[in-house]
């Protein structure tokens, strides 16, 4: 299954079809996913404690995996995932050639961000001074 929790896809089949929003869920055993605002269904909800009242509540249902398609953050397109090897990290990659994998994607930009710069800071430590002054004060109170 190559649909994610957080993905942004779109509906290409069913009754919402041409809908996007969030996956909320996964379930890849049944092949199904949960998107915000697609295959609502009313569920009734009892009331639990007594200053609770009963409602009816609007829920929304699993759709089967194969009836989505990732809409890709750079191009804005509804694609197909394919997979690549890209820093030795098997990731999904849209045909326009970014990373769908939101975590991977901003560990890659940090990672190029660090090997642009020149040279690292030179570190200072600065527990040495505090704990050269502690010593005495701690042999002072004994």
């Amino acid at each position: 299954m190559n649909v994610k929790v957080n993905d942004n896809v779109l509906v290409i089949a069913g009754k919402d079809k041409g809908v996007q929003g969030k996956v909320l869920a996964t379930s890849p055993k049944a092949n199904t996913v949960v998107v915000e605002g697609v295959r609502i269904q009313k569920k009734h909800e009892k009331a639990r404690k007594a200053n609770e009242t009963s409602k009816i509540v609007e829920v929304p249902g699993p759709i089967d995996a194969s009836n989505v398609k990732v809409v890709c953050p750079t191009c804005g397109k509804a694609v197909r995932v394919k997979h690549a090897v890209v820093d030795g990290k098997n990731v999904r990659v849209c045909a326009c050639g970014a990373v769908l994998d939101k975590a991977y994607s901003k560990k890659a930009a940090a990672k190029a961000a660090a090997t642009v710069e020149e040279a690292p800071k030179k570190r200072t430590r600065k527990r040495a001074a505090k704990a050269t002054e502690a010593q005495p004060e701690t042999t002072e109170n004994k």
